[in-house]
């Protein structure tokens, strides 16, 4: 499973694991988890960054429409995982 690290301002590194990607009305997403094994904390998180950026800058998703819709994208790309 592909591990990405992030950095917060101001704050400790955090890694998480990779679970899918997609893009929705042109906005990439990624779901990740804090638990290599699958048992952990998911998260959708938004890419926020400019395209002449070279890293990518994600923020969570916190709004419900928005966190509903492309939670709903992520359950059909995977079948075992339900993200209600």
């Amino acid at each position: 499973m592909e591990k990405i690290v992030f950095t917060p301002e101001g704050g400790e590194t955090v890694q998480f694991y990779i679970l899918e990607q997609t893009r929705v009305a042109g906005i990439d997403y990624i779901l990740v988890t804090d638990s290599e094994d699958g048992d952990g904390e998911a998260l959708i998180l938004r890419d926020v960054s400019s395209p002449e950026e070279e890293e990518a800058v994600y923020e969570t998703v916190t709004d419900d429409e928005e966190l509903n819709a492309v939670a709903a994208v992520f359950e059909n790309m995977l079948d075992d995982i339900d993200l209600a």
